[in-house]
């Protein structure tokens, strides 16, 4: 299986490492089309010569295309490759809000799927959510489950309408954790922790809560419950956070993000 991936920015280069790092493609097999020069710390042991800045005859003769570019730079590379994409492409894209209409009618390819994945996928703890148009059928899903799954673990939906709500939910995700654990490293700090400390105090205590819940039936809900004593600290943080409506406020923010993947796809 041959494979060219169309964008050498965070996403691209996570699935060049995690392909050849999997064994799940050889690293000659893995061509790059970047619209300026890779440097070779880059490379992720792929072939020199597989670096390309310009589209060239050569570099489509892969089975799976993927599209790891920003979206809002799709329609004037889409001009560019057009010309080289055939129906017999499988097309992956990591695009936010370019539907699978849209990118058949730019590239001429019937064998699309839409992905969504997030930033630890660059650890191999990613979570990808993705969909397919009718053209691609069980094996051609199997082997690009099996691209995606080398960067973390990933769901499949048939409304591709989801994908922009996987955008809004774990796409974005991480940025929101790590919005509330700043928050959190702050508070400590002016509690009188030094950075360091806040930072090693705050980051334990999310992997320590995370790994917990993984490894229980406990609802979410119930763990907030066993920490919470009546009366005690935990109740009164939660009572101000609840007098903010802060539940709320979460979801008018992933809303916002929602409205805004939809945009993009316009």
């Amino acid at each position: 299986m041959k494979v060219l991936i169309i964008g050498y920015g965070n996403m691209g280069q996570t699935y060049a490492s995690s392909f050849t790092s999997s064994g799940f493609v050889h690293e000659k097999d893995i061509y790059v089309l970047n619209r300026s020069e890779v440097e070779e710390k880059n490379y992720f042991s792929l072939v020199k010569d597989n670096f390309h800045t310009k589209p060239i005859s050569l570099l489509f003769d892969v089975d799976i295309i993927i599209l790891a570019v920003k979206p809002q730079d799709f329609s004037n590379l889409a001009i560019d490759i057009q010309p080289y994409v055939s129906e017999s492409h499988i097309i992956l894209s990591v695009m936010a809000g370019i539907s699978i209409e849209s990118l058949h009618s730019k590239l001429g390819s019937n064998k699309i799927v839409r992905s969504m994945p997030n930033i630890p996928t660059q650890i191999g703890q990613g979570m990808t959510v993705f969909c397919a148009s009718a053209s691609i059928d069980r094996k051609d899903l199997f082997i690009v489950q099996n691209l995606i799954n080398t960067t973390g673990k990933s769901i499949y939906v048939e409304n591709q309408d989801m994908i922009n709500a996987a955008t809004a939910i774990s796409g974005s995700g991480p940025a929101y954790v790590f919005y509330f654990m700043n928050a959190m490293i702050e508070s400590a700090v002016k509690l009188g922790f030094t950075s360091s400390e806040a930072e090693f105090l705050v980051g334990q205590t999310f992997i320590g809560a995370v790994q917990l819940q993984n490894r229980s039936k406990e609802t979410h809900q119930q763990w907030i419950e066993k920490v919470s004593s009546k009366g005690g600290t935990t109740e009164a943080a939660l009572k101000f956070f609840n007098s903010l409506d802060i539940n709320k406020s979460i979801a008018k923010g992933i809303e916002a993000a929602n409205n805004r993947a939809i945009e993009l796809g316009k």
